[in-house]
């Protein structure tokens, strides 16, 4: 009973933090996939039995999260991508418009994109959705707690929650900037209604009446309980310091890496993402990484367009971190300019390479099951 009461004070925190009205609920998951999965679930369900859609699709632009393309995978919904800006790359909202037709259930949005750590313009996504009576999901799980906050931080944040009318579901993680324990999000809905087309009930099973609110049948309540603790003793002050120094840190390393000539930034971030790519095509960026790499940072590499992000964290915010990973960034690409010929054939570029080179991607798909076949080997 105590680990039932936390889960739903987190749920209901959240939905509070974004401003959501006495309608709003949701639940806890085990992570952002599982956020996203079952809003695709949610949406198939309700439009088959309240619009009679029997094929079923989702416009998602390019830079929206993968899961959504498994959730399309496992739950039998047509993807329908759209591009993105190639300067601000936020989704193209004319691209939007002309994807969505009678069969699209949902319309995706990112607060912030994982690759450039923009944030797409949920005001005119909104409009294509209501006009088209589909739903509108927000992923917020990379602005998890932050970007809410962001605000009260003293920072601009455009619209993105549950006060832009649109919008009828947000997935965030509180794993991430919530500072919980990993395995710990929340999907939330607009209102009771259509979080019901989430669940499952079986109510003719011999072992009893079984139902459950998402994927998962048992879940571990030390994750819950840990969310919780988190959240209660962050508090919204707590999280508004943290915002403060993230964003502080972010803006020295955004700033720090503009001073460098041999690389561009890919876009406006909205928060701590941080990414860039060469300024010319001759500088191999993933060779930059590697050498990052070997400098003792922690990097994300990105693809169409090849490039790099740093994601800034709590753990950033140490006292000198943002002059060193610049320092470390200038020496890195002198690094990769004045290398020798087969220094990097091992690392990131020499993979990315070879795989941007391989004209049928089937086989690029092989190679990484091979590589998950290599994990689970004893």
């Amino acid at each position: 009973p105590e680990v039932r009461k936390m889960e739903a004070e987190v749920v209901q925190m959240c939905c509070n933090i974004f401003n959501g009205d006495a309608q709003t609920c949701g639940t806890m998951t085990s992570g952002g996939t599982e956020s996203i999965c079952m809003a695709m679930k949610t949406y198939r369900d309700w439009a088959k039995q309240t619009k009679g859609i029997q094929y079923p699709e989702i416009v998602k632009p390019t830079s929206a999260h993968a899961a959504f393309d498994k959730a399309c995978h496992y739950f039998g919904i047509k993807l329908v991508e759209v591009p993105v800006d190639p300067v601000t790359f936020k989704v193209d909202i004319a691209a939007v418009r002309r994807a969505t037709n009678r069969n699209t259930i949902c319309i995706v949005g990112s607060a912030l994109t994982y690759p450039q750590g923009v944030t797409d313009d949920f005001t005119e996504l909104s409009k294509i959705a209501l006009a088209n009576n589909c739903g509108l999901h927000c992923d917020n799980c990379l602005g998890s707690l932050m970007l809410p906050f962001l605000p009260d931080a003293g920072y601009k944040v455009a619209p993105f929650d549950f006060r832009v009318k649109g919008i009828t579901s947000m997935s965030a993680d509180t794993h991430k900037f919530g500072f919980a324990p990993k395995g710990s999000s929340v999907i939330m809905y607009r209102n009771f209604d259509l979080r019901h087309y989430q669940y499952y009930v079986s109510a003719d099973w011999s072992g009893g009446i079984y139902a459950t609110p998402s994927i998962a049948g048992s879940r571990p309540g030390a994750i819950i309980a840990g969310t919780w603790a988190a959240m209660m003793f962050m508090g919204k002050e707590g999280y508004i310091s943290a915002a403060k120094q993230v964003m502080q840190m972010s803006s020295e390393i955004l700033a720090g890496v503009r001073t460098i000539p041999q690389l561009i930034v890919l876009g406006e971030p909205a928060m701590s993402v941080v990414c860039f790519a060469a300024a010319k095509p001759s500088l191999n960026i993933f060779n930059i990484g590697d050498a990052m790499t070997n400098r003792g940072w922690s990097l994300s590499v990105m693809q169409n367009p090849a490039s790099i992000h740093i994601c800034v964290t709590y753990i950033h915010t140490r006292d000198g971190a943002s002059s060193r990973f610049v320092s470390d960034l200038r020496d890195a690409v002198e690094d990769v300019e004045t290398a020798p010929p087969g220094k990097f054939k091992d690392g990131m570029g020499a993979i990315y390479g070879m795989a941007e080179s391989i004209p049928d991607r089937s086989l690029v798909d092989d190679l990484a099951m091979d590589y998950i076949d290599a994990l689970y080997t004893a």
